[in-house]
């Protein structure tokens, strides 16, 4: 398998992690609304998962930059504009101050995380098989 497989291969595995880490904030902003877990132990959960987050999409971003894979640099760049955005003006963080406040704005980010995230996963398999198919 060549290098450009590796990376895709790779780069499912990213995004599948990162799908899963969508769908445990919209489960927890979920349980939130209903009322089954407070405020501060929410913000407390979620906020040990945000920069890692941050940093594996960028780290992904990076390996797409160093393979010249552009197409693929080019769908992410978006995403981590927004991620780079949001740590630049400290607003990555979740404030169990303001967490009912914002609790619509965070579940519509989430979920279109998620979709974009499940389109990066299903065009990253299709680059892996693809990459496998012409080794």
């Amino acid at each position: 398998m060549n290098l450009e497989g590796y990376l895709f291969l790779f780069a499912v595995v990213m995004a599948a992690v990162l799908l899963f880490a969508m769908v445990f904030f919209i489960i927890m902003f979920s349980d939130l609304e209903c009322d089954y877990i407070n405020p501060i132990d929410l913000c407390n959960k979620l906020n040990q998962f945000v920069l890692p987050e941050k940093f594996a999409h960028a780290f992904l971003w990076f390996m797409f930059l160093i393979n010249g894979s552009w197409i693929a640099l080019l769908l992410n760049t978006p995403l981590l504009a927004w991620h780079v955005y949001k740590v630049v003006n400290n607003r990555h963080m979740y404030d169990a101050t303001e967490i009912f406040r914002t609790l619509q704005q965070h579940k519509k980010e989430c979920f279109l995380k998620l979709g974009f995230y499940l389109l990066c996963f299903f065009y990253y398999l299709y680059r892996m098989i693809l990459a496998l198919l012409n080794d």
